[in-house]
Parts: structure tokens; sequence; C-alpha cells
């Protein structure tokens, strides 16, 4: 959704060619990889880390046109609200010392952001939902001003006649109070910050890789959940999901036609390219902003793949020769708390999909979709603690299948000729987060019992970030 449009309003003409353009690339795309045109050499990690700006008193500053054009580095640019702003990763081959050229590049890159914040007298912070954050933040006068949100905000309030965007989400924990409340705009989306990680494999792999990513959602998202408090009340360990599923509704009922964002409907099977005909499929266009691009630059196709926001998202990118790829943007991870957690959880993943995606037995074949699906909502509601079922037909709760799963990932880190030295230093920081029970969302949960102060959580919580410490390290 970064790429900017040039226009916000569409006639039934541009629906009908940009339908027939998208009907066509999707054809493509299927005889492309029926054909081995998808590239099949490559295994590529990287990232997007989408953060906050805010003021002296913590709140949310919408001062992200100004910090850009401060900044003026195409590896980070604007997101939805003036407040938010997303960083890139450079792709780096999934080998040797990746891990800790992906950590040094965010690093000195999060460097220049902070120094570029405080040159406009505010300040950056990665989270998943900012506890600061206020109901009347969240409105278009703090949208970035771009064509495409502006589009996007008008078609996704024409697809729902008008109707506002209700949120309601209710407490993992008994007694709590329930949020319900109306938006009548799509800002509710801005409070959702990820960390998201991709992955390029050979083509023909990654049907088994989208899978075993599924599959795995539901332990990563207890592993990073850092997201329990929105609007002053306390939620869901990740109430991100929930948030953003509900914030883009395009509609009444709660499949394809109204919820651009969900799990999906079911594992890939041998043609990973049915997973755009499923979108085509299943989802009216929003933006339909046609071109006279060729079909194989996959224009409409990606336009119309970056308005649907499935929590492991499939993607067509091309490579330095100009050769289409596919690759895997998995969503689920929450910003922060650390950069050093950050890069442990994409270690993890990659570790641990690369064994689940090339073993004997199809992970797919021992767990079905829906209760990959019902892991991953469990797991947003109650973190480490959230039951789960697993491939070996057991429930247990989060935090004991991820360490078991702690030499998969090694092993799968080591198959991949990633560095041993990256290899023990991400996964000890994990294996300690498990045994203290402490990721992103405990401890905010632990600090606000122990302080019951919001402010300062987020005070606390930043000057921890600042330090570079793993969160089982932060004092409450």
């Amino acid at each position: 959704m970064g790429q900017e449009i040039t226009s916000t309003r569409f006639t039934e003409q541009d629906h009908t060619r940009f339908s027939q353009r998208l009907a066509d690339e999707t054809r493509l795309a299927q005889a492309t990889f029926a054909q081995g045109g998808f590239a099949a050499d490559a295994r590529v990690a990287g990232f997007e880390l989408e953060a906050w700006l805010l003021d002296r008193h913590f709140c949310p500053i919408p001062c992200n046109q100004a910090f850009l054009a401060r900044m003026a580095d195409p590896l980070v640019v604007a997101e939805l609200s003036r407040f938010n702003i997303e960083l890139n990763g450079e792709p780096q081959p999934l080998t040797g010392l990746a891990l800790s050229r992906l950590e040094q590049g965010l690093s000195q890159t999060w460097a220049r952001c902070l120094q570029t914040a405080h040159d406009e007298e505010a300040t950056a912070v990665a989270i998943g939902t900012l506890p600061t954050l206020r109901e009347t933040d969240l409105n278009l006068s703090t949208m970035t001003p771009s064509k495409r949100y502006v589009a996007l905000n008008q078609q996704v309030f024409k697809a729902r006649q008008g109707r506002p965007i209700t949120l309601d989400i209710a407490s993992h924990r008994p007694g709590e109070p329930h949020l319900h409340t109306s938006h009548a705009d799509v800002m509710l989306e801005a409070a959702t910050t990820s960390f998201q990680v991709h992955l390029q494999v050979p083509a023909a792999q990654i049907s088994r890789h989208m899978n075993a990513s599924m599959i795995l959602s539901g332990p990563l998202l207890a592993l990073s959940a850092n997201s329990p408090f929105l609007f002053g009340h306390s939620l869901w360990h990740e109430t991100r999901v929930p948030l953003f599923e509900q914030a883009v509704d395009c509609g009444s009922d709660q499949h394809a036609q109204g919820r651009r964002v969900g799990f999906g409907e079911g594992y890939l099977g041998s043609d990973p390219t049915d997973y755009f005909a499923d979108n085509a499929r299943r989802y009216p266009v929003l933006l339909p902003l046609c071109s006279d691009t060729p079909d194989s630059a996959f224009t409409h196709l990606r336009l119309h793949n970056g308005t649907i926001w499935r929590w492991n998202r499939l993607l067509i990118g091309f490579n330095d020769s100009r050769q289409p790829h596919l690759r895997i943007e998995q969503r689920v991870m929450a910003a922060g708390p650390s950069i050093i957690d950050m890069i442990a959880n994409a270690a993890f993943y990659y570790g641990v999909v690369h064994m689940l995606a090339l073993g004997a037995t199809p992970p797919e074949a021992l767990l079905p979709f829906a209760p990959a699906r019902d892991n991953f909502y469990r797991a947003a509601r109650e973190g480490l603690d959230a039951p789960l079922s697993w491939l070996d037909g057991r429930t247990r709760c989060a935090a004991d299948i991820l360490i078991d799963l702690l030499p998969m990932a090694r092993e799968g880190l080591q198959q991949q000729g990633l560095a041993s030295q990256d290899i023990e230093r991400y996964l000890d920081v994990l294996a300690v987060r498990l045994r203290t029970h402490r990721n992103g969302a405990a401890w905010q949960l632990a600090h606000h019992a122990r302080h019951g102060d919001l402010f300062k959580l987020t005070a606390d919580y930043l000057a921890n970030q600042r330090s570079g410490l793993p969160v089982h390290e932060w004092p409450l």
C-alpha cells in the first residue's frame, strides 16, 4: 500500500477495465508458474517495521511529513497516519551473517530516525499499539496527505454505503471493560503497527513454505505479542489483530466481501498462484487505477493484492534481472519491543518455517486448517498462556510448544548456512524470554498492574527500548 496513485475518483469503466486487466494478469501468473517462469534459485530475507512518532508527553505527534523531508532516506517512508512511519530493510540472502546484517541495518536506520525525530522535537517508538493513543487522535486530519489513502477511505465507505465502522473487542479476561465504539473513517488502521518479515524461496517450494508459515502463526504470535492496550482498555495480548481486522471492514458479513484482513480460507495447493485467483474472485476491487504497463509487470494484480491484508500474504516481486519471484510476507508480529527481540523473532521464523516446509511429512497433513486458524486467534487473545493444538495431536500452552520448537529453529538456521554466532545469539534471547515468560505484552501488563499509569508505562517502555536490552531484561 506504499505506492502512490494518481486519482481518487473512479468510474464504472475504470472498474470494468481494471477487472479485465486483473483477470489477464492472474491468468499470466498461473501460466508463468506452470512454465517455471518464477525465480527458482534464491532464499532472501527482508522486513518492514512500522513505528510511531511521539511528542514530549508520549502522545502521537502528526509530523511525519517534516520528519521524512528531513530524513531523506528511501528506506523510511510514510504510513497511513501522520504520526506513523515505516522502515524497510535491505533484502539479504538467507545465509551466513544475514541476521546480523538485518539487525545492523535496522539499528543504523533506527538511530537516524531517533536523531531526526529529536530535530523535530519528537521521538520514535516501535510498539504494537500505543498505550497513550486517544480515540480522538484517529481522524482524517491526521491522515498522511496521499491520494492513495484518500481513495482507500472513500472506497471503503462507498462499499459500506456510508455506514460507520464498528469496533467491538472484548477483553480476554472476564470482568474487564468491553471496548465498543465506531468510526467514520479508516484511521483505526493507523493504530496497528507491526514488524513484517519477508521470505523469498524457490517458486516450487512456496506453497509448502506458505502453509508452514500459516501453521507457525499461532506460536509466532504468542512469542511476539506486544499490543495489550487500546484507548485505555486492557484487551487481548495482541489487540492489533482484532483491531486491524475490523478497521477496514468493507461490508456487513464477516467473510471475503467484508473483512479484507484475516487468516485466510485454507492452505495453498500445488499451484500457489491460485492464491491470486482466489483474491480476484473473493474481493471486490477497491482501487481500480488502470495502467498501460504490460501484463508481465503484474501491476493490477499487485495493486489489488495490496488492498487485501491476509496475515500471511503471498507477493509477486522482481529480482535485479526483472525475473518475477514469489515471496511470503509474514504479518503477525507486532513492532518492538527492542531491535534484538525483533530480529530474534525473525530468526525463529526463518528457522522453523524451513524445517516445517521441507520435512518429510507436510505439516498441513498433521494439522487441519481450522485448528491452525484457531491457534492464531487464541494466541492473539492469551499470548504465551494460550492453549494451542499442535502437530503431535496434543493441546498445550504456547510457551511449552515454543520451547520445544527452539531446537527445530536452530537446525533450520544451520541447514540454511546461517552463522553459528548469530544462531546462538538470537535463539539464546528467545530461550530466556520463554523461561521468564516475558514478551512485550507480558511486560506491559505487569508494569501496568504495578503502576496503573499508561503514560509512565510508555515512558519506561521508550527508555528500555533505547537501552537496546531484550524485553526479558527490562525492569518494571
